[in-house]
């Protein structure tokens, strides 16, 4: 990472608030992985990156989203994350995400338009502490039906942050069941906290990312 990421990362957040064949996208994170095992370094799993959007008048949500750093293994992801803004010095309607290599955080994303996310509520005193176990499961891939899943969302509100987890199949109603049942886990939250979810298209129907949410408990 050189010196204009590095500041990108320290100060975007708190101002501002792939083609190819399956075969040959496996073939690629197999030499990216030979590589970075042989740089000395431990290969995540996944290669991904964080990406902001800040809503601006009159300029569509797709322009406002912005990637801003990638990485693939542990010590790049800890580079990023430790420049980053935490949730509490983020602007009011920002969001900030971590999606797959490939995946971009839109409903109209391929990875996303046939998906949908579950939604979690929180207040900001105690948000943040939620999104970075939630950062550290999806780099970690602790998910259960990890592959299902396609990145996260933190949104700041200003009585409440919302964080979301997106995933590929909204009709699997066995996947999406056990991935609230990993999401309360991980977090460690109690049983009946609630949780919501709602399809993509859902959301491009109703123009609304939490509006209309199906309650799942």
């Amino acid at each position: 990472m050189d010196a204009t990421e590095k500041k990108e990362l320290e100060t975007i957040p708190s101002v501002a608030g792939g083609g190819g064949t399956e075969s040959e996208h496996d073939e690629k994170e197999s030499e990216r992985y030979a590589r970075d095992l042989k740089a000395g370094l431990h290969p995540l799993k996944n290669k991904l990156a964080f990406w902001y959007t800040m809503r601006t008048p009159g300029v569509s949500y797709e322009d406002n989203v912005k990637k801003l750093v990638e990485f693939s293994t542990v010590e790049g992801f800890w580079v990023c994350y430790c420049h980053l803004a935490r949730p509490a010095n983020l602007p009011v309607h920002m969001d900030l995400s971590l999606f797959k290599e490939g995946i971009r955080p839109l409903w109209e994303d391929p990875a996303n338009s046939n998906g949908g996310k579950w939604i979690i509520r929180f207040k900001k005193v105690i948000s943040g502490r939620y999104w970075e176990d939630l950062v550290l499961a999806l780099v970690g891939d602790q998910f259960d039906f990890g592959e299902d899943v396609c990145g996260i969302v933190l949104t700041v509100r200003y009585n409440e942050d919302i964080l979301c987890v997106w995933n590929r199949n909204s009709s699997d109603q066995q996947v999406i069941m056990a991935l609230k049942d990993s999401i309360k886990r991980h977090l460690k939250l109690p049983n009946g906290y609630i949780m919501e979810y709602k399809p993509h298209g859902a959301s491009l129907r109703d123009n609304s990312s939490y509006r209309n949410a199906w309650i799942r408990g």
